[in-house]
């Protein structure tokens, strides 16, 4: 028996955009869009009538910045999962997104398997932000931002490779290794290499 398909609103103030964003989701197997909203007041009523599994909502509705209006989108449907989809590549409206309840943070031009890996990780309860945008702007939930070494340590361990062959990599000492890996773990409140494993994938510090 085929699990239920994710389902997903689009809200976006182009008409355009989402015939597109539809198309290309309906392609994809277990995805369903259910619903389409060009402004924040037919987004909460859609919410609240559909209750999607995620909501993929354009940062900029109009002449307004939604992520003002993600506290009352998020109270109409508090289980839909909102990926913000934007143009706007520049890392300083990552942390407002974070701390508006966003859990994807998606550029426009973002490739097909980007978006759908975003909307899965999402529905599965984890954070995905554009690798594009540069994984230095990522937060844990405590706001502890991650040093652009501590990245880079955290996408090597994800990958497999021991902290020698970190080590060698990053042209650093093995014990430099280790204190950039204690760094990352009580940063992030996590224990052991799959923990980090599953926080780079949810993140997409790495792709599968």
């Amino acid at each position: 028996m085929a699990a239920d398909p994710i389902t997903i609103v689009i809200a976006d103030d182009h008409a355009v955009v989402r015939q597109g964003l539809r198309l290309l989701l309906e392609a994809e197997e277990g995805l369903a869009v259910i619903g389409e909203s060009s402004d924040i007041a037919q987004t909460a009523a859609l919410l609240r009538e559909c209750t999607p599994a995620v909501v993929l909502l354009d940062l900029h509705m109009g002449r307004d910045l939604s992520l003002s209006a993600l506290f009352e989108l998020r109270s109409a449907s508090p289980g839909t999962r909102v990926v913000i989809l934007t143009m706007e590549d520049d890392p300083a409206f990552v942390a407002p997104a974070w701390n508006a309840g966003a859990a994807g943070y998606v550029l426009k031009e973002a490739s097909r398997g980007d978006l759908v890996r975003a909307i899965r990780t999402v529905a599965r309860g984890g954070r995905y932000l554009d690798p594009a945008i540069g994984g230095w702007a990522l937060t844990s939930d405590s706001d502890a931002a991650l040093t652009e070494r501590e990245l880079e340590v955290l996408r090597l361990v994800a990958l497999g490779h021991t902290n020698s062959e970190i080590a060698a990599r990053m042209y650093i000492s093995p014990r430099t290794v280790e204190t950039h890996r204690a760094n990352l773990q009580a940063k992030l409140g996590l224990t052991g290499r799959p923990e980090l494993v599953r926080y780079a994938l949810e993140h997409g510090v790495i792709h599968r």
